[in-house]
């Protein structure tokens, strides 16, 4: 198989996806929620912002290495936590966290996945945990520890989803959760034969449908059927008490994921986390949320310096890493550009996201006549 993959920005590896994907499962991965304007602000806003580059200035050796929690990165950019990888592509996560060691950056195993987080782990490479919380809380603290125990130098609690969101396509096309055969869904299936005994199939010779992982035996379901008491995602009961307790309990970095609030951030700040992440979640929770990069800004002017910060939501192009460091984020992370190549050809696509986005951002740099991270300032934009 070729390295590019015929696919030569993240636009195609998203076309490959949709190809190989049922039109259910794609939309779980493509679209927002309700009339989905989020999704276009968060687009529109990187697309408003504008260089003013700088020339003859000798852009022969550019160099993209950023510090992330004092840590080197081969680019200021993250893996972000997806929960859905599983089912894009049989035992996704582990591709996607292979495919991020192997290029020098962290990846983010969700609390969401259908994997341990110790089978994620044995990949190795540079690992941190995104969370979200239980009803019965133990279960939560006790798989904290266990992403401590196998490594994961960094704990991400996601704030922005208090409540189940408001995904309507889902009901729409009968791929919603518990999932199960419909009239529906079963004629969309049958015409992707590849996903369907690539990954579906694949799990049934291994023992049957994906079961939600980092759970105790007793509570673990598959998603054709409904979570167990206790078991089910719960936040809309979680306060800065809550979040407290959890920055108690872990040891290493703690990041607050879902901040779009300067005073949040400063919130965040006093409470002891080390990062924050400025994120609409992709604008899959609230549809009339401000875009994350517009945001930025205000948030870091807010905390000045004192905590780091990372952009989420809408980056598909190396320019969108350079916009969101020059308005003060230190890294982004990135979630759907890699699902689309994980979901178009497994690792290979991974690999192929990440390594246009880094080709993109280093020959962006050369243009604005930029050497190295350090470089990149507000002065570069309009």
């Amino acid at each position: 198989m070729p390295g590019d993959l015929g696919c030569y920005n993240i636009a195609d590896l998203r076309e490959g996806a949709r190809r190989r994907l049922p039109k259910g499962v794609w939309e779980y991965l493509e679209r927002g929620v309700e009339d989905e304007t989020g999704m276009a602000r968060n687009r529109h806003a990187l697309d408003a912002l504008t260089f003013v580059p700088r020339v003859l200035r000798r852009v022969d050796a550019v160099d993209t290495t950023s510090p992330i929690f004092g840590q080197p990165s081969a680019l200021p950019m993250a893996i972000a936590p997806t929960g859905a990888a599983g089912i894009m592509w049989h035992k996704g996560d582990v591709h996607l966290a292979r495919a991020a060691a192997q290029a020098g950056v962290p990846f983010t195993i969700s609390s969401a996945s259908t994997m341990d987080v110790e089978d994620i782990a044995a990949v190795g490479g540079r690992l941190w945990f995104q969370l979200y919380l239980r009803e019965d809380r133990q279960l939560s603290y006790d798989v904290v520890a266990r992403a401590h125990g196998v490594g994961c130098e960094a704990l991400f609690v996601t704030l922005d989803l208090p409540v189940q969101p408001n995904r309507e396509y889902l009901h729409h096309n009968g791929f919603g959760m518990p999932f199960g055969l419909n009239r529906k869904n079963m004629a969309d299936l049958m015409l992707h034969p590849r996903w369907l005994a690539g990954v579906i199939g694949r799990y049934m010779l291994e023992g049957g449908i994906p079961a939600q992982a980092n759970l105790p035996a007793h509570l673990r379901h598959s998603i054709a059927r409904g979570a167990k008491p206790g078991a089910l995602f719960k936040q809309d009961d979680l306060d800065w008490e809550g979040v407290a307790v959890l920055r108690d309990k872990w040891p290493g970095k703690f990041v607050l994921k879902g901040i779009l609030h300067p005073d949040d951030a400063l919130r965040a700040l006093a409470m002891g986390a080390d990062g924050i992440v400025v994120s609409n979640h992709g604008a899959r929770s609230l549809d009339g949320s401000i875009a994350s990069i517009d945001a930025l800004p205000a948030i870091a002017r807010a905390v000045g310096g004192k905590m780091t910060i990372l952009l989420d939501s809408g980056i598909r192009r190396g320019s969108d890493v350079v916009k969101a460091k020059a308005l003060g984020a230190d890294a982004v992370m990135v979630g759907r550009a890699p699902l689309y190549g994980l979901a178009a050809a497994g690792e290979a696509g991974v690999t192929r996201s990440i390594d246009l986005l880094h080709a993109e951002t280093r020959r962006v740099m050369a243009m604005l006549g930029l050497r190295n991270m350090d470089e990149i300032t507000p002065a570069l934009l309009a």
